[in-house]
């Protein structure tokens, strides 16, 4: 498959919930698509509380995903996405996590030739998993993948840490995975803070080539901004590039 039909509406889907992210998140994420991608797109945001997003995102409720009560969350609500008819969306969408930083163009993200893509695990790049911080589909083409979950959901929690160890599995077996080149979106904590003993005066950087920056792990975007991190022995120096990226 090619990139993304040219005519075929551009969405941009993000997802909050929970008291982890505020709105301010969401806002600039948008601010930074907004920067970064040229054209038409459609901003969307699945949540469980709108209060403080900015008008040009489009507020939606997550989709129920039906768990039983009580099962940690370990991302699953991202595969709310793949509904057959997710409030009549169609078209192309990228998938964005709320806490990535946008630093170079997503124009290619559309047009990048795959018919589902993601990125690839960080440390074990032979494993197929894909980490979903970003990812690339058409909407509605994969309801097997909501209606396996579904379906056999003590069967892929049994086997299955989360939601991208999942979906990158599911999406193999049917031979339509994916992943983007290596360089665009590099992890923060892996490719953007230097070496030791380095990191104790060099400060952290926008890997080259990077167009999103992923923050996974004990470290979001304001913590990188402040040197901080949230496991000891583990010190960074101030990442002031961020603040040059992640605003409105």
């Amino acid at each position: 498959m090619s990139g993304a039909n040219p005519a075929q509406p551009r969405h941009v889907i993000c997802m909050k919930w929970g008291k982890k992210y505020g709105p301010e998140y969401v806002n600039r994420l948008y601010a930074m698509v907004r920067r970064h991608l040229h054209g038409d797109f459609h901003f969307v945001c699945l949540t469980d509380d709108a209060a403080g997003i900015r008008s040009e995102v489009q507020c939606l409720p997550i989709p129920p995903l039906d768990l039983p009560a009580g099962i940690p969350e370990r991302g699953w609500n991202k595969l709310a996405t793949f509904s057959a008819d997710l409030y009549g969306l169609r078209g192309t969408a990228l998938f964005l996590d709320v806490d990535v930083v946008v630093t170079g163009s997503l124009d290619d993200f559309f047009t990048q030739p795959g018919e589902f893509l993601i990125i690839h695990d960080y440390k074990r790049r032979w494993r197929i998993t894909g980490n979903s911080s970003v990812y690339r589909f058409e909407l509605g083409a994969h309801p097997d993948v909501l209606d396996y979950f579904r379906s056999h959901f003590n069967e892929i929690r049994a086997n299955f840490r989360n939601e991208q160890a999942y979906l990158s599995d599911f999406l193999h077996r049917q031979g339509k995975l994916g992943y983007w080149p290596k360089a665009w979106c590099p992890s923060f904590k892996y490719d953007g803070i230097p070496i030791w003993p380095t990191n104790y005066w060099q400060p952290p950087f926008v890997p080259e080539g990077a167009r999103v920056v992923i923050f996974h792990g004990e470290c979001n975007p304001p913590d990188a901004l402040a040197g901080r991190r949230n496991r000891r022995f583990r010190f960074i120096r101030p990442a002031t590039w961020v603040a040059e990226h992640w605003h409105e």
